[in-house]
This record gives structure tokens, sequence and C-alpha cells, in this order.
């Protein structure tokens, strides 16, 4: 599992940046980019009051005005390389020809979302304050990993009192992970991890998740765009926090921990009986979406790993997930790495079938 934030560090980062993020509810005529070949910024034009905001743009934003624009993203990304005032001109044309409503997430002067109107915003900070008391509250529960990224909030939690041995001396833990996006790439969920304690690794169950999306009514602004909470949205938010730590205190459950460890065991006798382990490697790249460079990483723990099964396979993944620069995508390939243990027979072994194809 891939070392994030200390659990103090985390807190920082989120009271820092409950107090420095803005958001904004406003038309898109109320909204012009510009951009050359060294940057592009986006501001906010409010006619009322005569003010004008400056913003830079991060890579989410920029993909979700390309979205909501209807604009290809290879075309976007082609003009925001080649021709920037060009893309700054197609951008600012379609803000005024078909103009809406939307919600415009900034932090420290970069947009950082651009949202449906009606986007719900649970925020991280309310998540974590609502979460780690429960988790205080278990018993030799242990924050393993914490982090905060431009995408998402990371807890990651294990739970000593359920572990088990796969065969003896492979020991592993439950656990569970608390997510949160608040640039609309994905909902806030809860959902079981195994930790496994010969290598640290951490693999994210992914087909068990509680979720709860950031869709809600119309936002309501004040003059100036920015966007406020009102009575109702806070109580709404107190009741959605206690269904929260309900599912903290009940996502960490033995049956579904023995389900996982039975897998595992299962996937230990799933031998690779190919020569061209390279091969399958790369072949699982389609199924799993891996990079060719991830897959040659995994590949490598694999033969080092010296374990030749389903099992090792998904080991591999998850081990490689923690040389990943990025959090965020360490975490995808701890979920991969359960996708790969719940492989069916026949997709074993359709895969495990690598010497037909290079024949």
């Amino acid at each position: 599992m891939k070392n994030g934030r200390t659990l103090t560090e985390l807190a920082m980062e989120l009271e820092r940046q409950r107090t420095a993020k803005h958001d904004y509810l406003l038309d898109t005529r109320n909204l012009h980019m510009d951009a050359d070949a060294n940057n592009a910024q986006i501001s906010i034009q409010n006619d009322t009051t005569g003010e004008t905001v400056i913003l830079n743009i991060n890579e989410i934003a920029h993909n979700q005005i390309g979205q909501n624009l209807g604009i290809p993203s290879k075309y976007y990304d082609k003009m925001r390389a080649e021709n920037p005032e060009l893309l700054a001109q197609n951008v600012n044309s379609w803000f005024n020809k078909e103009p809406k409503r939307r919600m415009l997430r900034t932090l420290d002067g970069t947009a950082r979302a651009f949202l449906s109107d009606r986007y719900r915003r649970i925020d991280n900070f309310e998540i974590a304050q609502t979460v780690l008391p429960v988790i205080a509250d278990m018993p030799e529960a242990k924050i393993e990993s914490c982090e905060i990224t431009d995408e998402r909030l990371y807890i990651k939690v294990v739970n000593p009192r359920l572990t088990t041995e796969v065969v003896p001396g492979d020991i592993v833990q439950s656990g569970m992970m608390i997510t949160n996006s608040e640039v609309g790439l994905g909902s806030m969920t809860i959902q079981p991890l195994v930790y496994r304690l010969v290598c640290t690794n951490g693999m994210v169950v992914n087909d068990a998740k509680t979720r709860k999306y950031h869709v809600g009514r119309g936002n309501q602004s004040g003059e100036d765009f920015t966007i406020y909470s009102d009575e109702t949205l806070l109580a709404d938010d107190r009741a959605l926090m206690l269904k929260v730590q309900d599912a903290v205190k009940a996502v960490v459950d033995q049956t579904r921990f023995e389900k996982v460890v039975d897998m595992m065991r299962m996937a230990k006798g799933a031998a690779i009986t190919t020569s061209n382990i390279p091969a399958l490697v790369e072949l699982g790249s389609s199924d799993f979406g891996y990079t060719k460079k991830e897959g040659e990483g995994i590949l490598d723990y694999l033969i080092r790993g010296g374990d030749l099964s389903l099992y090792g396979f998904a080991n591999a993944t998850t081990r490689y997930a923690q040389d990943v620069p990025s959090y965020d995508r360490s975490t995808a390939l701890e979920s991969v790495g359960y996708t790969i243990l719940g492989m069916t027979p026949a997709q074993w072994n359709k895969l495990n079938a690598t010497e037909m194809v290079a024949a």
C-alpha cells in the first residue's frame, strides 16, 4: 500500500483547503477563457458588481469544460497544445452560444472543477470529521495510509482483529477504504480492502461499495455568484453523515472478509501453465487497463515473487502499485489486483493460453 500523508498532515491540509476553496454558481456567459502558449486562464466576470476573478485551470477542469461543451477530447488537447488562441475562441463561443448554469469549484486561485448546477457538495473535511471518530472507537483499527489529491480524499484503514492466513505464513487482515471526490470524479464510497502483511500490499475489494452520489437539487448563489448552504441542505448533510457513520461501522464484515480470503486460496491453486509469461501479462493489459510500462513492472514482481499463479499475478499487481508516483493511480491498481483475483476459470484459461496467441 502506497504511503501518503500522516494523519496530522492530512488534517492540516483539509483545514487549509476548507478556508482556501470557493465555489461559484453562474451562467457561462459570465465566463471567459484566455489562452496562450504558456498558460490558459478563465475569468469570472460579474456585471452587477463590476468585479473580475481570474483563475488558472487544472487538468480536471479542462477535461470537464471540453466534455460539457461537446468538444472531442483529442481536438481539445490538440488546440490546447498547438493553437491555444483557437481553443479560447472555441470555448468562449460555446459559452455564449449555448449558455448554461454551471458550478465552478476553485482552490488556491485555480479552477479545479466545472460541474452541473445540481452537483451536491460533499466535502472532504466533512467526511473526515465524520469517519475519523468512528475509526478511533474501533478496537485496534489503524489508518495505514491516507492522502488528498486533486482528484480524491483517501482514508485506508486496517482492522487487525480480522486476521487469517491464505497459506501458512501469508497473513492478511481486513480493512476498508473511504474515498470522496469534490471535483465530480465519482461518488463518495466506503468499501472493503484486504491488507497483506508479507509485502504491505493493499487490495481494494471493488465489487462491494457503499456509495453516495453527488447529485441533488439546484444550488443557490448570492449576488457575487458564491454558493452558500441553506438550512435545509445542512439538515440533509447531517442525515447523510449519520448514514456514513453507520456504513463505516458495518463495512468491516467477517463474512465478506472470509469470502475474499477463499477467493485468494482458490487463486493460489490456479497455476500459470504457459511458458510465455510476458505475453500473458501483456494480454492482461487489455482486460485490466494497465499500461505497457505498468505491465513491465507487474511482470518483474511476478517473476521475482516466484508465485506463478493467479494469486501471484494479483499480488504482483498490488505490489507494483506501491511504485507508481500517483496515489490515485496506485489505488486504481490495487483495485485491478482484486479484479484479477476474481477472474473466472474460463477467463483465466483463456488468458493462460498465450502460446496459441503467439503462434
